[in-house]
């Protein structure tokens, strides 16, 4: 499991894994290691410039090491000190003034002419700078140096690109499809643990700090590199072990995780070659109403292209032809009402379907009347794991007590517009707010699975843990894409995941399934229904890895 680090956190596992015997310095070579074999796996380093800018405490360091391992490697490697570095108490600089590596210190380049000569005439810049532990403003002379590196960086010769921030953030898989960059391009900004200027708890990025292309972080990634504005400065993320056992207490005790590859894998249902449409569930989606006519549609499909056994689809009866004709593999339990569900729907779906989950939200308009029997209903006699979006959540909103109306690990799919309703504040108050601390603690209040959705969504569960998602695509910001993401998780419920697990396993199916559809698409364009079209697909491919 990829921890995610607060600051603090990450502070005390080096400490702890420093008293275990994996000295600091162990964990520097290896981290540096890291950074170089990071590097060369997505740039052609030989008889190529290299600017390494070091910094004077531990990320300094780091970057001293991958400056060697590139050297060896065939780089023309220039490291550019903020301050100078005594070898005979670092023997990692006192190696590579023993390479004999060209080495310039800020002090004796009072008006940078080196420092932007080198810049224009590198094509790979290390920034080492500063660490993890940035927490004010820049100033003084490191702020003089890098506006001096910032605006070198505009005015390179191979020209300035964008961030070019991948879809689909590469965590822990060095070696493992890295985004590689031809020559041609742009100088290729490589950041040691952060860009210099990052809040690695908060996220702010200070004026001065440059983007990179790639940000090769130690141990797991920390809050930062998943809060905006900072997240879009770390370009790809890619997490490099520097050997801290993962059993050590202060590690074992982070509860917010990485949802990556291997987690969704082991996550995935079985598919018992005997089984058949019971073995994978039937899954009950409630939705729909006179005004809105696809959103039914979009989460069945959904449910079906993520391995559900049956989908049994309840729409007032005005819309039921138009449905049935756009998904004629999902069965149409009969209702009497005829534009929106009401209390009579309720009754007569949880007497006559025998579902294994519950989709409640998606198109369901004003129908008060309906969520209301549904939760008196399901008080008496239960209700299957039950999933909530869209409309439902509103509906919610407007309740009394809600949150003790529904089944316990009930989950919640807020956008954060639902999600400032269900807390009955401003969205401005929201947008204020911690994401990942918020959905912790809202969980934890509200006694129920919780969904944030957003660029790298945010899956906590009641008892503390959490994922994060490692998504922040734009081209899922279309209308009808959350439809899809429950329909993936009430199929993963019907098929017998516990709530928590279908949400952290949902959620990467749809993230996964959109960065695979961008491929061909874009950042804009995509379709919802595309996403499920997918949604088979990264399901081999978790499979083959």
């Amino acid at each position: 499991m990829i921890k995610v680090f607060s600051v603090a956190q990450m502070v005390a596992a080096e400490k702890a894994a420093d008293a275990a015997g994996v000295s600091y310095d162990q964990m520097m070579e290896t981290a540096g290691r890291g950074v170089a074999e990071a590097v060369m796996a997505r740039q052609a380093v030989a008889r190529k410039q290299v600017l390494v800018l070091v910094g004077p405490g531990n990320n300094g360091g780091d970057g001293l090491v991958a400056a060697r391992y590139l050297s060896e490697a065939g780089a023309e490697v220039v490291v550019y000190l903020y301050r100078w570095r005594e070898p005979d108490r670092d023997h990692h600089f006192a190696r590579i003034l023993e390479m004999r590596l060209d080495v310039v210190e800020a002090a004796y380049d009072p008006g940078y002419q080196l420092l932007r000569s080198h810049v224009a005439r590198s094509r790979i810049l290390i920034d080492s700078l500063l660490g993890t532990g940035v927490a004010r403003p820049i100033g003084g002379e490191l702020a003089q140096l890098m506006g001096q590196v910032k605006a070198g960086i505009a005015a390179h010769p191979t020209g300035q690109s964008g961030n070019e921030r991948p879809f689909l953030t590469s965590v822990a898989q060095v070696g493992g499809d890295p985004q590689r960059h031809s020559a041609g391009d742009s100088l290729y900004r490589v950041a040691v643990d952060c860009p210099s200027g990052l809040n690695c708890d908060s996220g702010a990025l200070d004026p001065l700090a440059f983007p990179a292309q790639l940000t090769v972080t130690f141990a797991g990634p920390k809050r930062g590199h998943f809060l905006f504005p900072g997240a879009a400065a770390c370009g790809e993320l890619v997490v490099a072990d520097i050997d801290i056992p993962a059993e050590l207490p202060e590690v074992a005790e982070v509860k917010l995780a990485l949802a990556d590859a291997a987690a969704a894998k082991r996550l995935l249902p079985q598919r018992p070659a005997d089984g058949h449409k019971g073995t994978f569930g039937t899954a009950l989606i409630a939705a729909g109403s006179s005004h809105y006519w696809g959103a039914p549609v979009l989460a069945a499909r959904a449910a079906y292209r993520t391995g559900a056994g049956l989908v049994a689809l309840a729409v007032p009866e005005k819309i039921r032809p138009t449905t049935a004709a756009q998904l004629s593999e999902a069965t149409y339990p009969p209702v009497p009402d005829q534009e929106i569900l009401g209390a009579a729907s309720a009754r007569v779906l949880l007497e006559t379907v025998k579902a294994k989950s519950l989709l409640v939200g998606p198109g369901l308009g004003e129908a008060a009347e309906f969520l209301e029997a549904l939760l008196a209903a399901g008080e008496q006699d239960g209700l299957p794991p039950l999933v909530v979006d869209a409309d439902g959540l509103n509906l919610l909103s407007r309740m009394k007590d809600w949150p003790q109306r529904l089944p316990p690990n009930t989950i919640l799919t807020p956008h954060p517009g639902e999600m400032a309703r269900l807390m009955g504040i401003p969205l401005s108050d929201l947008k204020g707010e911690d994401r990942l601390e918020l959905a912790a603690k809202q969980a934890s209040d509200w006694g129920h699975v919780l969904l944030l959705k957003g660029a790298y969504t945010v899956i906590a569960d009641p008892n503390g843990s959490a994922h994060i998602l490692p998504f922040a695509n734009p081209a899922l910001g279309t209308a009808g894409s959350g439809d899809v993401l429950a329909g993936v998780i009430v199929a993963l419920l019907a098929q017998g995941l516990g709530a928590y697990e279908a949400a952290v396993l949902g959620g990467y199916l749809h993230g996964a399934a959109g960065a695979l559809a961008s491929r061909s698409v874009g950042d804009a364009g995509l379709l919802a229904g595309e996403i499920s079209d997918q949604i088979p697909a990264v399901r081999r491919r978790l499979l083959a890895s």
